[in-house]
């Protein structure tokens, strides 16, 4: 059990937690979406320096659940929010939630839409300046998502997200997260775009590829990009990843001191 070496301020957090003198914050829910396509390749965005969480990290799109993301209004073709609950082990309203919330990141993020006209379709193409209004409304939240989808008159394709993992973001943080990730293939005739915001570096990289950069210090992959990049790694193809049999069990690091050292593990 080596893990990973904490910064100076870190370390004195956790020795704060655990030592009792700080009471860890919540962690919110949030969705995360691993985008393939063939390669397999992923699409990674690096956080811009000034993010006060994850600062120049590469990751996958995602972000914190909405209130509204819980609407029952959001057409819905796919696997029932009940049986996302069954998946990620949550209640009906949170797993509708977690899925709306994966849709939603991954277009305002990304510009891919995981939704069509019906439940054998998706979107051909947003990248029109309407679509781009609407997904700059959907980021400040004044664009509820079960409204866009409605105008538009689409429906959510939750039959192509696959659950993958539960990460939460460790005690020590003074940011914590309650991540479910998803997997998704990036629909046929879409495509991504660098659409700005919390990122100021968009790519599509092999996982192996990712992995070795990081192992270089080129990049800063966070342990949970890290573990699924590592995990994808193993895959020669897309219809690997997608035919792979899943148990999601949820991971929170931990802080140990180690030989007088403050280390963060995974096991």
């Amino acid at each position: 059990m080596t893990g990973l070496p904490l910064p100076a301020e870190l370390a004195a957090r956790a020795r704060d937690v655990l030592a009792g003198r700080v009471q860890p914050v919540p962690a919110r829910d949030a969705a995360t979406v691993v985008l393939l396509r063939p390669g397999p390749q992923v699409y990674l965005l690096r956080r811009k320096s000034t993010m006060a969480f994850a600062a120049g990290a590469y990751v996958f799109p995602g972000g914190s659940v909405d209130v509204r993301d819980t609407d029952q209004a959001v057409a819905w073709a796919g696997p029932s929010p009940a049986e996302w609950g069954a998946a990620f082990h949550v209640d009906e309203r949170l797993a509708r939630g977690l899925v709306c919330a994966a849709v939603r990141e991954t277009f305002e993020e990304s510009g891919v839409l995981l939704a069509g006209p019906g439940a054998g379709s998706v979107v051909a193409d947003t990248t029109g300046d309407d679509w781009e209004a609407d997904r700059l409304a959907l980021i400040d939240r004044s664009l509820a998502f079960a409204d866009f989808l409605a105008r538009r008159g689409l429906v959510l394709r939750s039959d192509l997200l696959k659950p993958w993992a539960h990460w939460i973001t460790p005690e020590i943080e003074s940011r914590r997260f309650d991540t479910k990730f998803f997997v998704a293939v990036l629909p046929e005739g879409q495509r991504t775009r660098d659409v700005g915001g919390e990122a100021d570096q968009v790519v599509w990289q092999r996982p192996a590829e990712a992995i070795d950069l990081a192992h270089r210090k080129e990049i800063f992959l966070m342990p949970p990009t890290y573990r699924t990049l590592s995990e994808l790694a193993q895959y020669d193809s897309v219809d690997g990843v997608l035919a792979t049999s899943r148990e999601i069990v949820t991971i929170m690091p931990r802080a140990v001191e180690i030989e007088g050292e403050m280390r963060l593990v995974s096991s």
